[in-house]
């Protein structure tokens, strides 16, 4: 096994890893983790991607490794956003999830009237 095929199993493992907790998991900090994984993941992917046509025999091509750079520069932002926009609500409400406040029976009748 060479280790281009190793980093291709590993990001694959990373990218079903991701998609698995974004689908599972309904706590939003875990989404947000299981983001990055999935994030983390598609740079890897990439990263394997221009090692194999390297290992081909073709040119050396700098484009993908900018991209991934610029990738992980803009994932650690937005996950810096992301995490910053979950305190204020968890400040603002106490509870740090997105669903939507229980109705109650007085409330619900008030606007019926």
């Amino acid at each position: 096994m060479s280790s281009t095929t190793l980093f291709g199993m590993c990001a694959a493992a990373l990218v079903g890893l991701g998609l698995y907790g974004l689908l599972i998991h309904p706590q939003t900090l875990r989404r947000i983790v299981a983001f990055n994984l999935l994030g983390g993941g598609v740079f890897l992917m990439f990263g394997v991607v221009a090692r194999r046509g390297a290992a081909a025999g073709m040119a050396s091509d700098p484009v993908p490794q900018a991209l991934v750079i610029t990738g992980v520069v803009v994932a650690f932002s937005a996950t810096a956003l992301a995490i910053a926009l979950l305190l204020r609500l968890f400040a603002d409400s106490g509870d740090a999830s997105l669903r939507s406040p229980p109705h109650d029976g007085v409330a619900a009748d008030r606007t019926h009237v």
